[in-house]
């Protein structure tokens, strides 16, 4: 015989039976995550979708080369100062660590070698890849999505103008290629931050360091670095777009699309940086 019984106000409803206690609180985590999964898989497939599209447009790469060119300026051009900013200072805390760490235990001839390497594999592409993020890829979203929730995206679409060529299709080819643009650059200022610092505090000569770096230069690490930065700016970019396109709620959808499209890009850059390093070495 089942016997029901309701507790005060909001509790759960629990369930008597003789072989089985079954409560609603139970099932509301496994209901969520179910949700979230699902939510998961089809925020998925719709990127992939997306990308899709934005490869067929590719055919018609000349005709919309003004669109590239803006957004290359944008993306690459502009975003020089606040790269090379972050690579001096990344190359000078490499250097200082580094030493500490050599202190009595290797000399510090190896210093310009070691640190280099760390800058073409790791600290180059990374650092490059979340200042873009959160310089071009919440900008992306914020753009994107204010056309979202005030119509223009639709008045596109009434033009026959297809909004993932117009809009998505530049700035998707251009976190593709001006992403390891950059990287070069961090690269090279991240050196000669490195070596400023060796100079400053350990008064090493620059033949000494530079031919350290010389004599365990590797173009596979160069490339390595790059190869992240490419799949890097193809996720800045990527996340950037399809956060816009999905933006609602006014104002308020802009700003948490914004902050939405920075999380995701800067845990995916790192994410995929584990995975690329796994295969790469």
């Amino acid at each position: 015989m089942r016997k029901h019984f309701k507790l005060f106000g909001d509790a759960p409803f629990f369930l008597f039976t003789k072989k089985y206690f079954i409560s609603i609180w139970m099932i509301k985590p496994i209901t969520f995550i179910g949700q979230r999964t699902i939510l998961f898989f089809e925020n998925t497939g719709a990127v992939f979708i997306m990308l899709g599209r934005t490869l067929r447009y590719l055919a018609h790469l000349w005709s919309n080369r003004q669109l590239v060119a803006d957004q290359m300026m944008e993306l690459g051009v502009r975003s020089i100062p606040l790269v090379l900013f972050v690579g001096v200072f990344a190359g000078a805390v490499a250097s200082v660590q580094t030493a500490y760490q050599l202190e009595g235990y290797i000399s510090y001839n190896y210093l310009g070698a070691a640190t280099s390497v760390a800058i073409f594999i790791e600290l180059g592409p990374v650092l490059t890849a979340l200042v873009a993020a959160g310089r071009v890829g919440a900008s992306m979203a914020a753009e994107i999505g204010t056309m979202k929730v005030t119509e223009q995206i639709d008045a596109l679409e009434s033009l026959a103008i297809d909004p993932i060529r117009y809009l998505a299709m530049p700035r998707i080819l251009s976190g593709f290629v001006m992403i390891p643009v950059l990287t070069i650059f961090a690269d090279l200022i991240g050196v000669l931050g490195a070596y400023a610092v060796a100079y400053i505090n350990l008064n090493l000569p620059p033949e000494i360091f530079f031919g350290s770096v010389k004599e365990f230069f590797s173009l596979l690490n160069v490339f390595s670095g790059l190869i992240k930065a490419f799949f890097f700016g193809g996720i800045t970019a990527i996340i950037g777009c399809y956060v816009g396109f999905s933006t609602t709620g006014g104002a308020e959808g802009v700003g948490q699309a914004t902050i939405k499209a920075f999380v995701l890009s800067s845990a995916l850059i790192l994410l995929n940086d584990y995975l690329l390093s796994m295969i790469l070495f």
